[in-house]
């Protein structure tokens, strides 16, 4: 689930249609999650709802078979607990328990398009230090996005997520990032989540972004584990990840993975 070079696509409206229908998927899982997540289920549990609720809606599931490790990603979702920031793989063995966070970042293909989100969940009952992670994170998203307008570059976003997050102590992944996405899964351009305010590439109306937060409790350092995808902070702190697929019109944005109430 990596990058292939390539110019940045302008998507026409009716393309952008087309990704608002897998995007409107993406959240209505992401939303009915928040009834399934609890202690005592597993990461596997959690994938295979999502993968049936894709299926039921005749959709793909974007994740399963995608490519960049020494073999296809296994599942439909990307399930990643505590320290795990993001690409865990489901395991029946892999049991949530109260005083976890989860995060599940998942895709949908509909039509030859993509659309992509990632929310993290707290299980059970979570510190408030902990829950404050995820506000923040979820907080950093909300900043990112809000500077999606066709007057602004694309340092604008990055520096809004890395302003929020660090300012409450936190710090911002730097070797993962968010991207354009369409027709692939993964296009141009790459949106670190951090980054100097008015630089970058100008944001212009067609362009859409999957913008996504990855925060840590501790350092920003990642080590990848010897299963090729699952991603971990190296010092072992909590991880929080929010993501939204993201339109930029000529008069703003419209975010393609909301759903009502999510």
């Amino acid at each position: 689930m990596f990058f292939k070079k390539q110019a940045i696509e302008l998507k026409t409206a009716k393309e952008i249609e087309k990704m608002k229908v897998a995007g409107k998927v993406v959240g209505e899982i992401l939303e009915k999650l928040y009834e399934i997540i609890k202690p005592g289920i597993t990461t596997k549990d959690i994938d295979e709802f999502s993968e049936k609720y894709i299926r039921k809606l005749k959709m793909t599931p974007a994740f399963l078979g995608a490519t960049g490790a020494r073999y296809p990603f296994p599942a439909s979702a990307c399930v990643s607990i505590n320290d795990e920031v993001v690409h865990g793989i489901p395991n029946v063995s892999r049991v949530l328990k109260s005083g976890d966070i989860v995060s599940v970042d998942m895709g949908v293909f509909y039509e030859g398009y993509y659309g992509d989100a990632a929310r993290t969940y707290a299980v059970g009952s979570i510190s408030d230090a902990t829950a404050n992670l995820l506000k923040i994170t979820e907080l950093s998203l909300q900043k990112g996005i809000e500077k999606a307008l066709p007057v602004n570059r694309l340092g604008d976003i990055s520096n809004a997520v890395q302003t929020v997050a660090e300012n409450a102590g936190f710090s911002v992944v730097r070797d993962f990032v968010g991207h354009g996405i369409g027709r692939n899964l993964h296009e141009e351009p790459q949106i670190p989540n951090y980054g100097k305010a008015g630089t970058g590439v100008k944001l212009l109306p067609g362009m859409v972004l999957a913008i996504e937060p990855m925060i840590n409790e501790g350092s920003y350092e990642v080590c990848m584990l010897d299963d090729d995808w699952t991603v971990v902070t190296r010092d072992g702190s909590l991880s929080a990840h929010f993501e939204h697929t993201v339109a930029i019109t000529e008069s703003g944005y419209e975010i393609l993975t909301k759903v009502e109430n999510g």
